[in-house]
């Protein structure tokens, strides 16, 4: 059965990315620093062509959230800078160049219609206008039995857990304090519920599963 699973690195106060994001800081303020503990690992490199990385508690999980998956679904904000309006020229397609890491169908969430972007690698990018439900649909139909990835941002991490969509939850915790930007858990107020499945500390991270409930 294909679940929905979410892994995200956040700060130790609850932000997925800093303030002031735009496209010249699309993490905005600081907020490359939630990927440090992923960037210098072995495993996070070889998918993205580059060589050497580390290898220490994180690598299993790494290994873990990239393992299995066939699908995956983001909001239009992650994809890309663009506003609310419409697509523009429809050249913007995405941060990640020509060949992009997920290799597999991505549905991005959006009011505005687009066709898909086929890209290099196995990667088409999926407009989906007509809400969270039936995006999450098409990616598992797409993943044929494998897991649907919840790539983020806030927003819509927010939505499937409000929605009692989402079957995990990772939270990749990093000792940092941002201070503002986009925050996880945002207006759920208590209607959504966290089972703990484990914890695992590592470098400059704290690794927490949860089952959402």
């Amino acid at each position: 059965m294909s679940n929905l699973r979410c892994h995200i690195s956040i700060s130790a106060d609850g932000f997925v990315a800093g303030p002031g994001q735009s496209e010249e800081n699309p993490l905005g303020e600081r907020g490359e620093l939630l990927h440090g503990w992923a960037v210098s690992l072995a495993a996070w490199r070889a998918p993205h062509a580059r060589e050497g990385g580390e290898e220490n508690a994180s690598s299993r999980i790494m290994a873990e959230t990239l393992a299995g998956v066939g699908a995956g679904i983001m909001g239009r904000n992650m994809f890309g800078p663009i506003g609310g309006g419409d697509w523009g020229d429809g050249r913007w397609k995405g941060w990640w160049g020509d060949d992009p890491p997920y290799h597999n169908d991505v549905y991005v969430l959006t009011h505005h219609p687009r066709e898909p972007a086929e890209m290099e690698g196995g990667t088409t990018y999926h407009f989906v206008t007509d809400g969270i439900e039936r995006a999450l649909e098409r990616a598992k139909e797409s993943a044929a039995g494998q897991d649907v990835r919840l790539w983020g941002g806030a927003d819509v991490v927010n939505q499937y857990l409000a929605a009692g969509l989402l079957d995990e939850l990772e939270l990749h915790i990093v000792p940092i304090l941002l201070g503002g930007g986009a925050r996880l858990f945002e207006g759920l107020g208590g209607d959504v519920r966290l089972e703990q499945v484990r914890a695992v500390e590592a470098p400059g991270v704290t690794h927490v599963k949860y089952r959402p409930g």
